[in-house]
């Protein structure tokens, strides 16, 4: 059977038999049920996960018990607390699958231990952090500036999959609005097309 995380890093760099085997010894795939939490709030994050298939929420709890969507994480992105991982902190939100998920488990110490026995291994995941963070840094300034109708219609153009993939109160709350009025803003764009 193959392994995703030896395919993804092949796509870079090409790997010896040993690298493959380190890659694989390092990072094992696991799948979740649906509503299985990866990190809980509070919890110190020990580990990232990579999607192979399924999708991760990002939320945290209100004072009021309000649930607050931040991120969904799909097929190949990166669910990780990167403050938490790095200052050993308390985790400020949780990880929680909303569907079967498979994911390959990205445990820090291993992954240091992997960088120090195939160095070159390092310059290729920063540059991708890079990427990644990059990318987030966009969807946030987009989102900052957008209203709630054009930070759903960015949704459909970016993140169709989003839209049957999870409940609509999770929808709304990731678009930073009521459940309510996702429904109005829904309405309205299929009325005029």
């Amino acid at each position: 059977m193959k392994n995703i995380l030896v395919e993804l890093m092949s796509n870079f760099i090409e790997l010896t038999d040993e690298e493959k085997q380190s890659i694989i010894e390092a990072f094992p795939i696991k799948t979740f049920d649906k509503e299985t939490n990866l990190l809980r709030e509070g919890q110190i994050a020990k580990d990232a996960f990579l999607v192979i298939k399924g999708c991760v929420r990002e939320y945290s709890i209100t004072n009021d018990g309000e649930e607050i969507t931040t991120n969904f994480y799909t097929e190949y992105q990166s669910a990780v607390n990167f403050d938490s991982i790095s200052n050993r902190t308390p985790s400020k939100y949780f990880l929680s699958c909303t569907e079967k998920t498979t994911v390959a488990i990205i445990n820090s110490e291993k992954e240091t231990a992997l960088y120090k026995k195939h160095p070159r291994f390092g310059e290729v995941c920063r540059v991708e952090m890079e990427k990644m963070m990059g990318e987030k840094q966009e969807s946030l300034s987009k989102f900052i500036s957008s209203t709630p109708k054009e930070r759903y219609l960015n949704l459909l153009k970016e993140r169709p999959d989003l839209v049957n993939r999870v409940p609509q109160y999770q929808l709304a709350s990731y678009l930073g609005i009521k459940p309510e009025t996702l429904s109005r803003i829904r309405k309205r764009i299929s009325q005029k097309q």
